[in-house]
């Protein structure tokens, strides 16, 4: 993903979610309305979630040090992970605490209108905010479904961003449900049960938010469409009798570690190792641009069952 497609996104979002948050809490604040008040909450979470995804973004790009020799990367992770957190407490939790008081505690609606013209407003503006993550995503969906996508992903900004303004649009839909019940009944139940709903609804997209970004933390590897691409390259070089093993880490969304044990011919001088590897990188690197850190340990082939080396094998490690 890039930073640009996913920062305008992100940008799009809290301009949206900004604005959204600052009339629902007007239409709040002049109808008692607990569904307005659990989905202004939302945008006001929503709109620091999208500041959050920015600052982690702003700090992956930090240079590598002595400490962290890797660089910054998975904080794009790490902030994406505490969005999920947010979504579920302020957003979630709130709402449902928000509606069970109202169902506990009814009290009719006032100045019954405004309610419905700001979630019309707040709904063409989530619009416009999901169409934007939409467009800035699609680059980056290739062929399979959004929910592979989603699933398979390894920048957070543009799948946190999707969910959350789906969560919004729903959210909107069941507050204005809510509000038109209670209207067109006079029974503030209704508002309580779309406050209700939309507690519940954000808590199912920051599990799911969290699922996938805990995932992203603890380290994954490759997708299967690289990794056999990154196999098959270093298969095919004329200098190569055998990939032995290979394991892969990303580092961060743009940023993936390889490091592989090949096997090359056991009369192979130390200078012409060293170009082979070196042949081998830059074939990886076209392959799969995103494998930057790329750790070679060339090594003499053993058969299954054999007990020693052979006495004129030897290993020899290079890295860029």
């Amino acid at each position: 993903m890039s930073a640009t497609g996913g920062s305008k996104a992100i940008i799009a979002a809290f301009l949206a979610n900004t604005g959204i948050a600052i009339t629902k809490f007007i239409a709040w604040l002049f109808s008692g309305s607990s569904s307005m008040l659990a989905e202004s909450v939302h945008s006001v979470a929503d709109a620091g979630n999208q500041l959050l995804l920015l600052l982690g973004g702003k700090r992956a790009r930090r240079a590598a040090s002595a400490e962290h020799p890797f660089g910054y990367g998975r904080e794009r992770y790490v902030y994406a992970f505490v969005v999920s957190i947010i979504l579920f407490s302020i957003g979630g939790l709130f709402s449902v605490y928000e509606g069970i008081d109202k169902l506990t505690h009814p009290h009719p609606l006032e100045v019954p209108w405004l309610p419905i013209v700001v979630l019309l407003i707040a709904i063409v503006l989530e619009i416009f905010s999901f169409r934007t993550a939409i467009i800035e995503s699609l680059p980056h969906k290739g062929t399979g479904t959004w929910l592979q996508f989603i699933r398979r992903s390894k920048a957070p900004e543009l799948p946190v961003v999707l969910l959350e303004d789906l969560a919004a649009l729903l959210g909107l839909v069941l507050a204005l449900l809510g509000v038109s019940l209670t209207i067109l009944t006079g029974d503030s139940m209704w508002d309580g049960i779309g406050t209700v709903a939309i507690g519940v609804l954000l808590i199912v997209v920051a599990v799911a938010l969290g699922i996938e970004t805990k995932s992203l933390l603890v380290g994954e590897g490759a997708s299967a469409q690289d990794l056999n691409r990154i196999r098959d390259v270093i298969n095919a070089h004329p200098s190569v009798q055998s990939l032995i093993h290979i394991k892969t880490l990303y580092l961060g969304p743009d940023e993936m570690l390889v490091a592989a044990k090949i096997a090359f011919p056991r009369q192979a001088k130390l200078a012409e190792m060293a170009r082979h590897i070196n042949d081998v990188e830059t074939t990886i690197r076209s392959a799969v641009p995103v494998a930057r850190v790329i750790y070679l340990e060339p090594d003499v082939y053993l058969p299954p069952g054999a007990a020693n080396p052979p006495t004129d094998s030897f290993v020899i490690k290079a890295a860029d």
